[in-house]
């Protein structure tokens, strides 16, 4: 069992059967030490893949994306969930729905942050139905752009997301992956 699993065992907690709530440990209050663990163990996996940059999601990817993209010295794209006064005319978008939100958001990118032939690297926090790497895939479709791999720190490997990112061939590591909630935490 690795340190982001007993993190889980110890100090997560399943949610109608359906949801893992780690807020106490990796979003709401991080533990540095986890993540800088898990940091390290995705960079590792993805060193030789000639990363150009790393997109996340705000706000559950920011942290761990952080510390990836400066284990692997690359720039940091965080992918925003709403526009704001500030962004260009020329933003790349897509809309996602989030099952834990239970809504529909407008993803969006700014179209100078991802280069023509970037190599990307998607990191997020949660892999469960897989609609944000859907997302992700369909911003770079708006590029020339290729991602390249998928790091996640777990995955509900219950749901779909494992799966259709397998089915796709595309190189994903999860360093947890929780085969059920029911009735408690199961890997």
């Amino acid at each position: 069992m690795n340190l982001l699993e007993q993190a889980i065992l110890e100090h997560g907690k399943s949610v109608n059967n359906v949801a893992l709530d780690a807020s106490s440990f990796l979003t709401k209050q991080i533990d540095i030490q986890i993540l800088d663990w898990c940091a390290s163990q995705l960079a590792i996996h993805f060193q030789d893949a000639k990363i150009d940059r790393i997109l996340t999601i705000e706000s559950g990817g920011i942290a761990i994306s952080t510390l990836v993209a400066l284990k692997l010295n690359v720039p940091l794209v965080v992918m925003k969930k709403k526009r704001s006064m500030l962004d260009p005319e020329n933003v790349l978008t897509t809309n996602v729905f989030s099952f834990t939100k239970n809504s529909s958001y407008e993803l969006n990118c700014n179209v100078e942050h991802i280069n023509d032939n970037d190599r990307v690297l998607f990191i997020d926090d949660v892999l469960a139905h897989g609609n944000a790497v859907e997302g992700t895939l369909e911003i770079l479709a708006q590029t020339s752009a290729t991602l390249v791999g998928v790091g996640i720190l777990f995955e509900k490997s219950f749901q779909a997301g494992a799966k259709m990112l397998a089915d796709k061939g595309i190189d994903t590591l999860s360093l947890a992956r929780i085969s059920s909630l029911e009735n408690g935490i199961h890997f």
